[in-house]
């Protein structure tokens, strides 16, 4: 089995692709500036690991992400999935 995560980019950072969507890692050290996470519409602070993620193919709407807060989103991205029956 192939392992979802993988360094990539530039600068290098561990980035998985699953679902559609582009996860990757901002290591605290590299974490500069502010952001607001869509959400909990709270600041991310310098010095924060947290998560960049984009929809594939759109990396123009890139956002970064609280980690939990991520992880909370996209289960209810994969429930809604579940719940949608495939277009014929």
């Amino acid at each position: 089995m192939d392992r979802p995560w993988r360094f990539r980019g530039e600068p290098l950072a561990l980035e998985w692709v699953a679902d559609g969507w582009h996860l990757r890692f901002v290591q605290p050290y590299r974490a500069l500036k502010v952001y607001r996470c869509p959400g909990c519409d709270q600041e991310i602070f310098p010095r924060t690991l947290h998560l960049v993620v984009w929809p594939e193919g759109e990396p123009e709407q890139r956002r970064h992400w609280h980690k939990a807060c991520w992880e909370r989103r996209f289960a209810e991205l994969r429930r809604a999935a579940r719940r949608t029956p495939p277009a014929t």
